[in-house]
Parts: structure tokens; C-alpha cells; sequence
């Protein structure tokens, strides 16, 4: 048959053609991992550039979170913090170099004062990169409101577990509730911080949106 040349051969470049779009996706894929190890490892470095407070620091882990989710997308983004905060449960990744999930100064399990915002951060990530993608509105509105609302979503797990920690731990001054304990601790002395971060990282999305796509 005449055609069965012409036929073997768009199969044989049929199958080179699918080999390229293969190896492209798995060269893809294997820089967006290399690209979430490095981001954690960004959140991390974040997490030291740190100003004492009790029982809730200031750092600059916000920002990152933010910056992140912003970049690589809801699931990216969500991946990308998940693996920040499994590493710190062996890993000097949190801040002042700490690592683990368990508050070291009680003297039975306990997680840490702080687990609720590192929850927080995960959720974050994935709702800052769910509105980045979508369209409502221009790249810097989008980048704005979403990390805005990000910051926020890290405070609902965040203020949660520390009111449920205080009282646990028994450190709930009289008089006072457990949650508003919480937001004196965790949520009031960072609002105006963290808005400003939010802000901060929002202006950088149309950019660093830009930069990953081309990875």
C-alpha cells in the first residue's frame, strides 16, 4: 500500500511530538517542586527576621505566606505551606529557629501557641491563590483584596487555638474571656502590621505572577 509509509511516519512523528509534551510536563513539574522547596524554604527564612512578643511573635511570615499563595496559585501555594509546616516538625523552620508542633514549656501534650496560625497559613495560601486566578477584577485589585483576605484567614485558626491554648494552659486572666484574651495576644497588636504586609504583597502580584508563569 502506498499510503502505509505516509502512515508509519505521521505515527512515528505522532509519538515524538506526545514524547516532547511529556518531557516538557515532568521538566514542568519538577521545577514547580523545586520552586515550593525554595518558597519554603523563603517562609522560613521569613519566620527569623523576628521581633519578641508573647506568646505570639512578629515576624515577616505573613508577608511570605501572602507572596506565595499570590505567585504559585491555590494549589501550589497550599502545597508549598503544607511541606513549610511538615519540615518544622523536624526543622529549625519556625521562628527563632524552632522547630516541632508541641509547646516545650508545658509539661504534657500541648501544641504550640502558635499551631492555629501555622494552619492558617496553608488555608491562606490556597484562598489568596483561588482569587489571584480568578477575574473579577485587574491583576493589582485582585492582588490587593486577595492578600487582605488572606491575612485574615490566617487569623480564624490562628486566634482560635490560642484562646483554646491559654486556657488549657491556665494563663486566661480572670475576668476575661478566653477569645479576648486571644485577640489581645494574637490579633489586635498586628492588625496594622499585617495590613501593611498584605498591602506590601499584594502590589507584587501582577509581578511575581508574571516571573512564575514563565518558569
Amino acid at each position: 500500500d502506498q499510503h502505509q509509509p505516509d502512515e508509519d511516519q505521521n505515527r512515528a512523528h505522532a509519538k515524538v511530538k506526545h514524547q516532547h509534551i511529556a518531557g516538557d510536563k515532568c521538566a514542568n513539574d519538577a521545577a514547580k517542586r523545586r520552586s515550593g522547596v525554595d518558597a519554603a524554604n523563603n517562609v522560613a527564612a521569613a519566620a527569623q527576621i523576628t521581633i519578641p512578643a508573647s506568646p505570639v511573635p512578629f515576624t515577616l511570615q505573613t508577608f511570605a505566606v501572602l507572596a506565595v499563595g499570590a505567585a504559585y496559585g491555590a494549589r501550589l501555594g497550599a502545597a508549598t505551606l503544607g511541606l513549610y509546616a511538615l519540615l518544622g516538625t523536624v526543622l529549625p523552620f519556625f521562628q527563632n529557629a524552632s522547630s516541632g508542633w508541641l509547646d516545650e514549656k508545658a509539661g504534657f501534650f500541648l501544641p504550640a501557641s502558635t499551631l492555629g496560625y501555622i494552619v492558617g497559613f496553608i488555608a491562606a495560601a490556597c484562598v489568596v491563590g483561588k482569587i489571584v486566578e480568578s477575574s473579577f477584577a485587574n491583576a493589582f485589585v485582585r492582588g490587593v483584596v486577595a492578600t487582605l483576605v488572606g491575612a485574615a484567614v490566617i487569623y480564624f485558626p490562628g486566634v482560635l487555638w490560642l484562646a483554646q491554648w491559654a486556657t488549657i494552659s491556665g494563663i486566661v486572666p480572670e475576668g476575661k474571656s478566653a477569645i479576648a484574651t486571644a485577640m489581645e495576644w494574637g490579633l489586635y497588636p498586628f492588625l496594622m502590621w499585617d495590613t501593611v504586609k498584605a498591602l506590601l504583597a499584594g502590589l507584587l502580584v501582577p509581578a511575581a505572577s508574571t516571573l512564575f508563569a514563565k518558569k
